[in-house]
């Protein structure tokens, strides 16, 4: 790691302590030429996920957008923002954890409905209805049957 005073390459580590919960660690170092500290982060390195559509067209994965479908389907209803950022965490790492570096938006709705459905029933409708684009009454009462037979 250069310094960012004089560019040097060599420093000391002074100081290491997990941050972001875990997620990447927090160092501070001090130059050897100059002795002018500085702070550095270090975080695994995550390789790209491809997302395939249901067009087939490919997009990088885009955690904000899982995140602002699961808010959609939440809106008035008693589930903290924070076990929505969890769960969007959680189905991030799932999918980084498998080593296809390609996934459909399918195996994505999938997991975000088996999550919602254990959070709030009421949003894993809203999520699944839109999900799964229900043309008539009929489709949204066999889902809502499934759903009460599971109780």
């Amino acid at each position: 790691m250069r310094c960012p005073y004089c560019a040097n390459p060599e420093s000391k580590v002074v100081d290491s302590r997990p941050s972001d919960e875990g997620n990447s660690i927090r160092r501070r170092r001090e130059c050897l030429v100059c002795h002018k500290r500085f702070t550095t982060y270090e975080t695994v390195e995550c390789l790209p996920l491809v997302v395939i559509k249901r067009d087939g067209s490919r997009q990088s994965f885009d955690k904000s957008k899982l995140l602002n479908g699961m808010i959609r389907a939440c809106e008035k209803r008693p589930v903290p923002f924070q076990t929505l950022e969890s769960i969007a965490n959680e189905i991030e790492q799932t999918l980084q954890n498998q080593m296809d570096r390609e996934v459909t938006s399918t195996r994505i709705g999938e997991l975000v409905m088996e999550r919602l459905k254990q959070v709030d029933e009421v949003a894993y409708v809203r999520f699944a209805s839109v999900y799964r684009q229900f043309k008539d009454i009929g489709t949204f009462m066999a889902e809502l049957s499934k759903l009460l037979e599971e109780k």
